[in-house]
């Protein structure tokens, strides 16, 4: 890990990052959670999610620009808030939310590769497989930059054509037409606030463009290419959500891509493709979840590697070898483990999207507040960023009082527990220093 060097990832390695990160956590894992929230109009909202993570992603471009940096996410919250409690918090939610997500693309990969098996729903072998993946990934980390952004981008790579490829197939096997996408009327099932709470998991599956600004360091021409990474990755995901959405409800009832959520690619792949397209589709997932895994322990580890280089968060070496960003990678992995073994896929993902929305909304208000003329944005944008953002996470945490209340309260204890432990670890580093 201390071999991390200037230049060393291209603008295609980081789109692969990126694309890594978003395709590996999002359609897989996340479709059926999102239909399970909006019914018919589930694609719409991969659409709508889009163009919310674009009104976000407005500021981590301009932040880029103009502070690129190894540390992405940390940093930007410094320049906005200072070295104290709030940058501290807000980079350790967003640190938390990219652990979440590993575990939940880890649990993804468990749940998709059974289905080679034909193993029975929440069998033990869910978690076991992905704590494994969560174990390969970690030694794919510690080999260093180039053999990351190579395999990210063969990955990247096989995981974009092999969805384009279910994508159309399904489409054209079902006889689809794009002008019937979607339906004539809204079903009276789902609330308003539940089609708005469904946007919270769309954005969790586009949150991966901020993996790109961890990497700022080793971007080359980072002041332009961070920026455009972003750009590219947004647009690639964009369209392969989309197809792939339309091609599942060309395929599946609601009903049924509730029943199998946590497969659902894979499910409806039975009836367009029989059982080949099934084992096509598992690999696809296969690659996307095992590359989604390495870029995001990756980014992670270099975002909390900078947050304790500079005193913001406790490090301790346990007697471990090695520099800090590679003790950063044991401490992620191991956080992830836990996750993957205890918590279920769902609740993975409600904890994700909690901690994702909450450190955005701090971010754009610090440079709303702080930051505005420096970096000059479109105030009517930051402002449009944080109102969706508020938006989306107060209908979530609605809808998850209401059928699953657990995932709330933990989210709140942890995010207190965050706050206070940051701001006693300052005051004890200032004693200190005194």
């Amino acid at each position: 890990m201390n071999n991390y060097k200037k230049n060393s990832l291209s603008l295609t390695g980081a789109v692969a990052l990126g694309t890594g990160v978003m395709i590996g956590a999002g359609i897989f894992a996340l479709l059926g959670q999102v239909a399970e929230l909006s019914g018919t109009l589930f694609p719409l909202a991969f659409l709508v999610g889009a163009v919310i993570s674009s009104f976000s992603a407005y500021t981590y471009i301009k932040l880029s620009n103009t502070y690129p940096s190894a540390g992405g996410i940390a940093m930007y919250l410094k320049k906005a808030y200072g070295p104290g409690m709030i940058t501290a918090a807000g980079s350790l939610l967003m640190a938390f939310s990219m652990v979440i997500g590993e575990s939940l693309v880890a649990r993804t990969f468990g749940s998709y590769t059974l289905q080679l098996f034909n193993a029975q729903e929440n069998s033990i072998w869910t978690p076991i497989l992905g704590v494994l993946l969560l174990v390969v990934a970690f030694l794919v980390n510690i080999s260093g930059n180039k053999v990351i952004g190579r395999s990210s981008l063969m990955m990247a790579v096989i995981k974009i054509g092999g969805l384009a490829i279910f994508a159309i197939g399904g489409l054209w096997v079902a006889g689809f037409s794009f002008a019937e996408a979607l339906p004539s009327s809204v079903s009276s099932d789902y609330t308003a606030t539940s089609y708005i709470a469904a946007l919270a998991f769309t954005i969790l599956a586009y949150k991966g463009f901020t993996t790109i600004t961890n990497s700022g360091g080793e971007i080359v021409n980072p002041n332009k290419n961070v920026g455009r990474a972003i750009m590219i990755s947004l647009f690639l995901c964009t369209l392969v959500y989309l197809l792939v959405a339309l091609a599942v409800s060309a395929n599946l009832s609601i009903p049924e891509i509730i029943a199998a959520k946590d497969f659902s690619l894979a499910e409806a792949s039975k009836p367009a493709f029989g059982k080949y397209g099934l084992w096509f589709t598992v690999g696809i997932a296969i690659v996307a979840t095992i590359s989604g895994v390495i870029a995001s322990i990756f980014a992670v580890s270099r975002m909390t590697a900078m947050l304790t280089e500079i005193d913001l968060i406790p490090h301790k070496h346990f007697g471990m070898p090695g520099g800090l960003q590679k003790h950063m990678l044991v401490y992620t992995v191991i956080i992830a483990i836990m996750l993957t073994a205890f918590f279920d896929l769902s609740r993975i993902a409600s904890l994700g999207a909690i901690f994702y929305l909450s450190m955005d909304i701090i971010l754009q208000w610090g440079v709303l507040k702080n930051l505005r003329k420096e970096i000059n944005v479109n105030v009517a944008i930051v402002i449009t960023a944080i109102l969706l953002d508020l938006i989306v996470l107060g209908a979530f945490i609605w809808i998850k009082v209401s059928n699953d209340i657990l995932v709330v309260v933990v989210s709140i204890v942890l995010m207190v527990l965050v706050f206070i432990g940051e701001r006693w670890f300052l005051q004890w580093k200032t004693d200190e220093k005194g």
